[in-house]
């Protein structure tokens, strides 16, 4: 049974950044970084109207092809609800196609904006393992999804069970001692075009070497910081990926080189340090400005929230 929602009421959903992979960990670690996108809901007798403020406005479908539209949706539809028609608002700050997980905060504010309107009606919102699977379907793999869901450090799993793919992940308590700094560019990258370079089929001692370096990254995050350097080397994705971001990578090897736990950010082309450094050095913002990159500090980000 569907429960139809009235027209008037109104949601409001804030929903973090994100990088994927955190160098060897492609596919299964993520984290929440502090910029936020915004969106507000309100349900109307019919039609649907869509606002967008700041990153993708003028670029993004105002129909219901919009990420967020079509998130709303699948919320209330697992959820057991539905409406006649919406005013959705969108207040981004997300650069969008720079590996910091805009489109996974597409979808997990959306579905979390659906919890807020579904919330009003007496109905069961959905919980984290809920938002988990359901955003992790949209996205294909879960470590941005969760990481927006959880906020903070995360690792993410898939298997494959009756039915489709099953997600889940779990939060890691990420050591005090660590700073985040972001290097973010002007141009943009397409996930979809960058992982097409990556290799169908990997060695055996590069698996191995992957698997050591994630294993020990989680250490590293939540333990002993002074191991990141170590933890953050990965030989599965991001030499593979060099070749289409020649700034994004030359960039990596100078911080790298000068003693800076750097990676890339998911797919690209934005890049993220890691360091028990409270301030980055003036040499790695003048490398990272020369190469066109913004550095900026970072906080960790917040779970999403509604309301």
């Amino acid at each position: 049974m569907t429960v139809r929602l009235p027209a008037g009421l109104t949601a409001h959903a804030s929903v973090a950044a994100s990088s994927a992979n955190l160098g060897p960990g492609f596919d299964s670690m993520g984290l929440a970084l502090g910029l936020y996108d915004e969106i507000t809901v309100e349900t109307r007798d019919s039609g649907l109207v869509i606002e967008v403020e700041g990153e993708g406005a003028g670029e993004v479908p105002l129909n219901s092809d919009h990420l967020v539209v079509r998130a709303i949706q699948r919320g209330l539809q697992a959820a057991g609800a539905s409406v006649d028609g919406l005013i959705v608002r969108c207040r981004n700050t997300i650069p969008h196609s720079r590996g910091l997980g805009s489109s996974a905060a597409a979808v997990v504010g959306g579905l979390a904006a659906a919890n807020g309107l579904v919330a009003q009606a007496d109905l069961e919102v959905l919980t984290e393992d809920e938002l988990i699977q359901l955003s992790s379907q949209f996205e294909g793999h879960p470590d941005n999804a969760s990481a927006a869901v959880l906020g903070g450090a995360v690792v993410s799993w898939s298997e494959c069970a009756s039915g489709g793919s099953r997600y889940g992940a779990v939060g890691l308590r990420l050591h005090p001692d660590i700073h985040l700094f972001s290097g973010i560019p002007n141009v943009r990258s397409s996930t979809a075009e960058t992982r097409v370079l990556l290799p169908g089929q990997v060695s055996h001692q590069d698996a191995r070497f992957n698997l050591s370096r994630a294993a020990l990254l989680v250490v590293a995050l939540t333990q002993r910081p002074e191991l990141l350097m170590t933890a953050t080397e990965d030989v599965l994705h991001q030499p593979q990926r060099a070749a289409a971001m020649t700034a994004s990578a030359d960039c990596l090897q100078r911080l790298r080189h000068s003693g800076l736990p750097a990676v890339l950010s998911g797919a690209g082309p934005s890049i993220l340090v890691l360091t028990t450094q409270a301030e980055l050095p003036a040499r790695a913002i003048e490398c990272g400005n020369a190469s066109g990159f913004v550095m900026r500090k970072m906080a960790v980000g917040e779970p999403v929230r509604w309301d």
